[in-house]
């Protein structure tokens, strides 16, 4: 196990991985989240193929909808 950042607190995860299996693994739903990767906003679309790796910083918004 290795250590990434999310929203500011330490993560321990299996290293080096998808941002989607790190996003599933966490127990969140990929396609309910937007998320910045290293200070780079990522497209859904590439959750699949962004690689994360230990030191790496997250900050991960849960989407909520609402009127």
């Amino acid at each position: 196990m290795q250590i990434v950042t999310a929203n500011g607190t330490p993560v321990e995860a299996n290293l080096p991985c998808s941002l989607e299996e790190f996003l599933v693994a966490q127990k969140l739903l990929p396609r309910s989240v937007v998320v910045e990767h290293n200070g780079e906003a990522v497209a859904p679309s590439e959750f699949p193929r962004r690689r994360i790796r230990a030191g790496d910083r997250l900050e991960i918004v849960k989407i909520v909808a609402g009127g």
